[in-house]
């Protein structure tokens, strides 16, 4: 392993209490009693090290990997070399997100910017705001009249918690972000420099220019979700702005007003969803995908990174392009573009010589 002041190695545990954490199955006991303390990639991986493989393509990997023990499935196994323990699992990816949980819990949340639980001297909270016990206020963070928090929350330096808002139990809030006019649920997780309930974006055409239309909604974001550094989630108009349970926000993305997400999405980062856009349950958004607003997204359906939407989607498609459109029709479209270019560009080349 390498060693890190940023997230030093478990203190230490064996394999069979390692695997039966984790309800994996240890292909020979007599490795029950060896010690992992970390989870490193196959290629840099050595003893104390947890490691995992989902396909062959990491065969050249394993002829120099060090490691303890590798996450693997039945059909993998065989190519583990004998000096390393196998853990099978019928889901490593899984299995392996889990593993590393376990082994660094401290880097499943933000990290605390000073030592110490409790409310900080350096931080403001107002004498009508409500703390559960438990929670951590960090240096310089603002807590406005009337908010809530539960519970195990902590509020990293600097943050600002508005009026009124209410935030659950076991949460973090990063660094210099902000929540204003918004509820949230239990474990949510927002990291450093998020917005979360500004000003939606809206205008009305008049004389003299655009002219504000108030924004006099809140954020509502469902328990277990998790937002990323930089990402800006815009109150409502006059609805809501709803964030699903379970669904996975990326850094920097960019969700309007009234938009409602559902549960268990998948967002990478650079994002844009324009205002009242409808996404469904289990929805899977590659990266710089932009969506209009006003549009509906069907429970399960995936785009591809890029892609430009501009009318509802079905649910349970796959999509790609711009404008988005079934990934098959995407791909081919693409592959006869690309050959017309090569053609055209030959056909320059030999008017030229």
């Amino acid at each position: 392993m390498i060693p890190s002041e940023f997230f030093p190695p478990h203190e230490g545990m064996c394999l069979a209490d390692f695997a039966g954490s984790l309800n994996l199955r240890l292909a020979d006991v007599a490795a029950a009693d060896r010690i992992v303390r970390a989870v490193a990639p196959i290629y840099r991986g050595v003893e104390g090290d947890v490691c995992y493989i989902l396909s062959r393509k990491s065969r050249t990997e394993l002829e120099t990997c060090k490691a303890t023990a590798i996450i693997c499935g039945e059909e993998l196994a065989p190519l583990v070399p004998g000096h390393i323990a196998v853990l099978l699992s019928a889901n490593p990816h899984l299995a392996f997100a889990r593993a590393g949980a376990l082994l660094h819990p401290a880097a499943l949340k933000p990290a605390a910017n000073v030592p110490g639980d409790g409310v900080s001297p350096l931080a403001i909270v107002h004498p009508e705001a409500r703390l559960e016990a438990g929670v951590s206020v960090e240096s310089y963070a603002v807590i406005g009249e009337h908010a809530a928090i539960g519970a195990g929350t902590r509020i990293g330096m600097g943050a600002i918690i508005g009026a009124h808002v209410k935030i659950g139990r076991d949460c973090a809030i990063g660094a210099q972000a902000s929540v204003l006019c918004s509820y949230l649920g239990n474990e949510v997780i927002i990291h450093n420099g998020a917005r979360i309930g500004q000003d939606g974006f809206g205008y009305a055409p008049g004389p003299a220019g655009l002219e504000k239309i108030v924004q006099i909604g809140r954020v509502v974001i469902q328990d277990k979700v998790e937002i990323g550094a930089n990402t800006t989630i815009d109150r409502g108009t006059m609805d809501d702005t709803v964030i699903g349970e379970g669904t996975k926000i990326d850094n920097s993305v960019m969700i309007g007003h009234n938009v409602r997400i559902g549960r268990h999405c998948g967002i990478v980062a650079g994002v844009g969803i324009a205002g009242s856009t409808r996404i469904g349950n289990g929805v899977m958004i590659g990266g710089k995908v932009g969506i209009t607003g006003h549009v509906t997204i069907g429970d399960g359906a995936q785009l591809a990174g890029m892609t430009g939407v501009a009318t509802d989607l079905p649910a349970g498609g796959k999509y790609g392009g711009i404008p988005a459109r079934p990934i098959k029709d995407f791909l081919r479209d693409s592959v006869e573009m690309l050959a017309k270019s090569e053609l055209n560009r030959r056909k320059g080349k030999k008017a030229h010589e």
